[in-house]
């Protein structure tokens, strides 16, 4: 009897995780800010003021340095926090700060920002993709909104400090 259980329930466990490995969400934002990289750049690395400008990346424990590893606070739309570790697996001065994280098959993330000297100042992208088998029951839509309203906040901000 367990044995031709086994037989059964094995193979649709198997599919579920390859199944998991292979599903993927990509979330995309971009918007020019009117100010240089190095301006955006250094108002993105200031985590200690993030609880002062940022509606989605409400803390950020730590600081980005490369190799290193941050705690973020994230508030979903509800007001819910959420909250994750993440690894900083690039950082390139004035261009790219990139982190990951998740439980590998269950949900991973790879967050980038990156930015991209323009006329009129520095296209802001926030590139994501997360993976797994969680993604099948979280609803994500509020993620491009959300980082949306992150990059009208980091312009606001901008303008704030100059």
């Amino acid at each position: 009897m367990i044995s031709s259980l086994l037989k059964w329930v094995l193979p649709v466990i198997a599919i579920l995780v390859v199944a998991g490995l292979f599903t993927r969400k990509t979330f995309h934002v971009e918007a020019v800010i009117p100010a240089a990289p190095h301006e955006v750049w250094k108002i993105l690395m200031d985590t200690e003021a993030y609880p002062d400008w940022n509606p989605v990346f409400v803390h950020v424990q730590g600081d980005y340095v490369q190799g290193g590893k941050v705690r973020n606070k994230v508030r979903d739309p509800e007001g819910k926090f959420l909250e994750m570790s993440a690894a900083v697996k690039n950082l390139t001065e004035n261009r790219e700060l990139r982190q990951t994280g998740g439980l590998f098959g269950v949900i991973t993330f790879d967050h980038r920002w990156r930015l991209e000297p323009v006329q009129g100042g520095t296209k802001v992208t926030q590139h994501e993709v997360d993976r797994g088998l969680y993604l099948w029951f979280w609803n994500s839509d509020w993620i491009e909104p959300a980082y949306a309203q992150v990059l009208v906040a980091l312009e606001n901000r901008l303008t704030d400090t100059q």
